[in-house]
């Protein structure tokens, strides 16, 4: 398909924002069907959060092997494979009669959806290149990324309620082949750089390796602790994997993930800011939910319609703001003015009562999530901003991996706040719960931070040619 022309690039743009909603929705819409699965296949209450953490555990440990696998191996290639085995485990955890089954084929979709999300921006910023689109472009992904998890959970909730949790999964099957046929004939095909120009086997297993032990260490803190012996022998060790990772790529010849990547302070920056957003936006959907559930009494259904307004004023934002006022601020402009709206909505999650109204307590919460729409669109421009073409693929997946760390971290720090705060009555949890909005807010106040000292404004030069782009950065 010629890309030259809008509608071609528009369909591309659908094909890839369908596809990630379709992995992005899969992990609200398993949270929300929890219970169902656990009456269903007999799980203990230790072993039912593994139909969580394994699929975490493969797909943040795999992330940045898959971005640069695109870049050797072609993104539409590695992207479509992706897809294929992210359906075919949906369709094996729809199937799965045991709970080891499930648990095993949530890592084969955790790995699929690794595959399929590490190209899916790297493929985007190469189709998008003037500006202006570009900035659409990335709107229309960060509303996806942002908003999908308030759209899973009431679509968890229906599917559990009135069909049962296999088809949670099984929803998944026409959905993932619709999208295989159409990446196929609407992405370009690029062939990459091939094996040799980047096949770094140690610094690979180094780095998947030591981001899956990171990983599942951050999720095992609720269980054994933070400062346990366990605890800080794996940690230990996947800092050791890191670190040997980072050497390995410092000497290679063709490493995994060029360290010149992080001469760009907009790409360390954007990370690193990534990073503590994501931790305070996880932590806050999770906690919100619970505030709802088990302070205020909703059912599962009427907690995901609850935060629905949050996913319209991202969507507001994202779709229809972030873009045009980046192209007249600056992107960096735009996040710093996102985060400030997030840090105004913690004012509220602070204060909220046992005895809360959704219209006066909880409301304001879901329409201060605009500064999520207008912060995210900015940070993911800044984050791929300092990348090479050739190197669109691994700047992606370590743009992910530092969301999925995030998402880990700030929600395994907020649970352990959470959970000092003793007793299960409603006044006892909505004070832990308070305790873990304070949380996200350092977080948030550490974002802005890093945001304002490090990110510099990208500004893009005046062209005639639309599809191309020529940046200064100032």
């Amino acid at each position: 398909m010629d890309l030259s022309q809008p509608r071609a690039r528009g369909l591309a743009l659908a094909v890839l924002c369908a596809s990630m909603l379709m992995i992005i929705l899969d992990g609200s819409v398993v949270s929300v069907a929890l219970p169902a699965i656990q009456d269903g296949l007999g799980f203990t209450d230790g072993g039912l959060t593994w139909t969580v953490n394994a699929y975490m555990i493969a797909f943040g440990g795999l992330l940045l092997l898959s971005g640069r696998l695109g870049d050797l191996l072609g993104r539409r290639t590695v992207f479509v494979a992706g897809l294929a085995v992210f359906t075919l485990a949906s369709l094996l955890c729809g199937i799965a009669a045991s709970p080891a089954a499930l648990v095993a084929a949530r890592f084969l979709q955790g790995a699929g959806g690794a595959l399929a999300s590490a190209v899916a921006l790297g493929m985007l910023v190469t189709i998008f290149t003037g500006p202006r689109e570009r900035g659409r472009a990335l709107g229309a992904f960060a509303f996806v990324g942002a908003a999908g998890a308030s759209i899973g959970q009431v679509l968890g909730g229906v599917l559990a309620d009135r069909l049962g949790w296999h088809w949670i999964f099984l929803v998944n099957l026409p959905i993932g082949a619709a999208a295989i046929v159409l990446a196929l004939r609407v992405l370009p095909a690029d062939p990459g750089l091939g094996l040799r120009a980047g096949a770094d086997a140690l610094g690979a297993v180094l780095a998947t390796s030591g981001l899956m032990l990171a990983v599942y260490t951050i999720v095992q803190t609720g269980e054994h602790g933070w400062t346990s012996a366990r605890t800080l022998l794996l940690g230990g060790v996947a800092a050791l994997l890191l670190a040997g990772f980072v050497v390995r790529q410092a000497t290679a010849a063709t490493p995994l993930l060029p360290l010149r990547m992080f001469r760009s302070r907009n790409v360390w920056g954007a990370n690193l800011v990534q990073l503590l957003l994501i931790g305070a936006l996880f932590s806050f959907q999770f906690f919100i939910a619970l505030y709802l559930q088990r302070v205020l009494g909703y059912g599962a259904t009427a907690t995901g319609f609850a935060m629905l307004p949050a996913a319209v004023a991202i969507g507001a934002a994202s779709l229809l703001l972030s873009a045009r006022l980046s192209a007249r601020f600056g992107e960096r402009a735009v996040l710093l003015a996102g985060l400030v709206l997030l840090l105004a909505s913690r004012y509220f999650l602070l204060v909220l009562p046992v005895d809360g109204s959704y219209l006066t307590d909880v409301l304001p919460l879901m329409v201060l999530c605009f500064g999520a729409g207008l912060a995210m669109p900015a940070l993911t421009g800044l984050g791929m901003s300092g990348a090479r073409p050739e190197d669109a693929g691994i700047a992606s997946g370590l743009f992910n991996t530092s969301q999925q760390i995030g998402a880990a971290l700030g929600v395994a720090v907020a649970s352990t706040v959470a959970g000092r705060t003793p007793g299960t009555t409603p006044d006892a949890l909505n004070d832990g719960y308070r305790h873990a909005f304070g949380v996200g807010a350092v977080l948030l106040v550490a974002a802005f931070a890093v945001a304002l000292t490090v990110l510099r404004r990208v500004r893009p030069a005046i062209t005639t040619e639309p599809a191309s782009i020529k940046e200064t950065v100032r």
